[in-house]
């Protein structure tokens, strides 16, 4: 701790340092919340904004916790380096059916996952 923070500021200070995604669920026909890699999906509401605040409050909770040493501080993901590529193992007719839509669309199958990804 920061030798002239108090702990509620600590404690609001590492809360702030999660990121927190909030996302529409076709299947929970809701907004669902997560703040990962501190917490999965943790609340759900008809709004956004509601559960924005549901989010906060779960997360600076969690962070209080932290803070009191009740549980370990999670990495996050964002103080890590990534290299940009990663391994994924699909089935063989998946591989195919993607490799082939890619050459339908006169890509690259690096393309094509790349733009699915990025609309995920």
């Amino acid at each position: 701790m920061k030798r002239n923070e108090t702990k509620q500021a600590k404690i609001r200070r590492l809360a702030a340092s999660y990121p927190r995604i909030i996302e529409w669920s076709a299947e929970d026909d809701a907004f669902v919340g997560s703040a990962p890699p501190l917490v999965g999906q943790c609340c759900h509401g008809d709004t956004e904004a509601g559960v924005a605040g549901q989010l906060s409050e779960i997360v600076e909770d969690l962070a209080a916790d932290i803070v009191e040493g009740k549980m370990p501080e999670p990495v996050i993901p964002s103080s890590k380096t990534f290299s940009g590529k990663f391994i994924v193992r699909i089935s063989p007719e998946l591989h195919r059916r993607a490799a082939l839509q890619a050459m339908a669309r006169g890509e690259s199958l690096n393309q094509f996952v790349t733009q699915a990804l990025a609309c995920a």
